[in-house]
């Protein structure tokens, strides 16, 4: 997760968005989605959530190329729901939330499974 920012320039001035706030969009447009059980990070993720504000964007990456948005992020899905089908409705609400909300085009987003939550 990079501190970047990404610029929108008009007439009257700058725009300037950061990684991490994209990383909020896609953290929460993601959980949105029924039968997602949340984001899942790495022990890297969960160093940095301890010693920083950074534990809600743990699972994603997003990557800034050519005023186009890459977005990786590794979730957990409940049992028993057709996988293929929750990825394709977390593609589209991400992309809906982050052209809606920054004019940052999507250009890519790929949803790793990373686990699944089994419910007692």
């Amino acid at each position: 997760m990079s501190e970047e920012n990404n610029n929108i320039v008009n007439n009257m001035g700058e725009v300037n968005i950061s990684n991490e706030v994209i990383e909020i969009i896609v953290d929460i447009s993601t959980k949105e989605i029924k039968g997602v059980k949340g984001l899942y990070g790495n022990i890297t993720d969960d160093i940095a959530g301890i010693f920083s504000k950074k534990g809600h964007t743990k699972g994603i990456i997003v990557e800034i190329v050519d005023e186009k948005a890459i977005i990786n992020l590794n979730i957990i899905v409940d049992f028993g729901v057709k996988i293929p089908e929750i990825a394709w409705q977390v593609q589209e609400n991400v992309k809906t939330a982050i052209e809606s909300m920054t004019d940052i085009k999507v250009e890519t987003i790929n949803v790793n499974i990373a686990g699944i939550n089994f419910v007692k």
